[in-house]
């Protein structure tokens, strides 16, 4: 079977600051030249960017280990240490990455913006170099600072297809022929079931203003919920959909039961998923006595939109399209959601930016320069005539 990549494990480390130097000024016709040892260089971060060109974690499974630069030692003559190179991380848009241990929510690309970085990891800041500690009581200092070390924490990265409408279905359904009809996808097509057996995504072109991305999961079969099949693993794939759309086989002899059996495995994967707007399709009602049967669906579901087609014969795609656009144009129904899906990224990146205590207390503000030391006035500090 193709494998879908759509969880990952990685180990991910910012590098460690570089140490600061302890080093003499020797110079020619300069006597006691005095303390040069240079700051060590800051350690590179962890970061993780968002590119529309990836569409699932293939990239991750060959390289389980991202590690930025460490930052360069001081040198002599005042000079500081190079700055470790970043880490830079490529996921999809969709991607949320989790704690490995805790499954806390690390940060959560849900937009389609391209190039957004979100910075997880800071490098460990330069050491100072023995240059700081000259005084008049210390004029020859031999004493510097060592960087501080980086951090390496585990993560499992999972990526959550974006798309507007989710087809669901068992198999052999006709879900992979109306994402072929509808939008440029070319999945494949066969006469027996299983045929889709990873996610497939089209774009279904409304006018030169919109588009709809419609996602095709693999069909899901009864018990899917207790691990059979392959629907079920993929059902977090349209998690994010405002909409769905279940298609039913009408020349299927439990068809009158298929909606309800699919709407089961639906809420035992998730209840939200189960309660989102959708409509029904009865298709493939050129066999013969299918449209009877859909006749009986829309009859046992009088609360439901119910629309008989076939993507063989074109019957009622015309309608189907217009309700598809339709399904998908309910944002205002689900702008809480987002909105409070957007709140809380927003509230995950600055409490993991800044820390929950960033804000508690005024801090003294600090230069771009001494941001990238490792200098501490509460520990380690050598005053003058300090050293041993």
């Amino acid at each position: 079977m193709i494998q879908f990549a759509d969880e990952a494990r990685i180990e991910v480390s910012s590098g460690k600051g570089g140490n600061g130097c302890i080093a003499f000024r020797r110079e020619k016709y300069i006597p006691l030249g005095g303390p040069s040892g240079g700051d060590g260089g800051r350690g590179g971060d962890v970061i993780f960017c968002c590119k529309r060109n990836l569409r699932t974690l293939a990239h991750l499974r060959y390289k389980g280990k991202y590690k930025a630069r460490n930052g360069g030692d001081g040198e002599g003559r005042n000079r500081y240490g190079k700055d470790g190179e970043d880490v830079i991380i490529p996921l999809p848009p969709g991607t949320i990455v989790r704690d490995w241990e805790t499954d806390e929510i690390v940060c959560e690309f849900t937009t389609e913006a391209d190039n957004e970085q979100f910075v997880f990891l800071t490098g460990g800041k330069g050491g100072w170099g023995n240059m700081h500690f000259k005084s008049s009581t210390n004029q020859a200092p031999k004493y510097a600072h060592q960087g501080k070390p980086g951090e390496t924490r585990m993560l499992r990265v999972e990526l959550s297809i974006m798309a507007d409408i989710g087809l669901v279905g068992f198999p052999n359904a006709g879900k992979s022929s109306l994402l072929d009809y509808f939008t440029n996808a070319r999945p494949k097509i066969a006469p027996y079931p299983f045929t889709t057996k990873i996610p497939n995504l089209g774009v279904l072109r409304v006018d030169d203003e919109q588009d709809i991305i419609i996602a095709d999961i693999p069909g899901i079969i009864e018990g899917a919920s207790e691990g059979a099949g392959l629907g079920i693993r993929f059902l977090k794939h349209i998690s994010r959909t405002v909409g769905l759309v279940f298609i039913i086989d009408c020349s299927d002899p439990d068809a009158l039961n298929a909606y309800e059996k699919l709407n089961a495995e639906l809420a035992s994967f998730s209840e939200e998923l189960a309660k989102k707007p959708h409509i029904i399709l009865c298709n493939k009602i050129d066999v013969e006595g299918a449209s009877d049967v859909a006749a009986e669906i829309a009859a046992k579901y009088p609360d439901e939109k119910v629309i008989p087609m076939s993507v063989f014969s074109r019957e009622g795609l015309q309608r189907v399209r217009n309700e598809i656009i339709e399904l998908a144009n309910r944002l205002p129904e689900a702008q809480g959601a987002d909105t409070a899906e957007a709140a809380r990224a927003t509230a995950i990146a600055g409490v993991t930016a800044t820390g929950p205590a960033a804000d508690a207390a005024p801090k003294k503000e600090v230069s771009a320069f001494m941001k990238d030391r490792a200098y501490c006035s509460d520990e380690d500090t050598q005053y003058p005539g300090s050293e041993g």
